[in-house]
């Protein structure tokens, strides 16, 4: 199986920056889409960004401007770079792939354990 693996987390003041990476080890026949996602407390989990293979991207409204996705498809990596942070953006974030562990396997969903964001002073 595929294994998704966060890092970058952590507390920083608004209009700091982060960046977080996501790597994903296990079986692994091939990555389509690899993403980012959100959950603040008492709210549902939504899209941050995502990035297809070939490197198209799409961002929630509220990332426009300050985020930026990429990828390593050599190390099967993602990363989230995101600057001019706000309180608002105080979440769990989680990693997001779209795999096949075995060429015979469908395309299936996998996730991260999640990595706390905190944006405060």
């Amino acid at each position: 199986q595929v294994q998704l693996v966060e890092s970058g987390g952590g507390l920083v003041q608004p209009g700091g920056s982060l960046r977080l990476s996501c790597a994903a080890s296990g079986s692994i026949f091939s990555i389509n889409a690899m993403g980012w996602y959100c959950q603040a407390p008492g709210k549902q989990r939504e899209l941050v960004a995502d990035i297809t293979r070939g490197g198209s991207t799409n961002y929630a409204d509220s990332a426009k401007g300050r985020f930026t996705i990429s990828r390593d498809n050599a190390k099967n990596t993602v990363y989230l770079q995101m600057n001019s942070l706000k309180p608002e953006d105080t979440a769990v974030y989680y990693c997001h792939a779209e795999a096949r562990p075995w060429a015979w396997d469908p395309v299936m969903d996998y996730w991260g354990q999640g990595t706390q964001v905190t944006v405060s002073s």
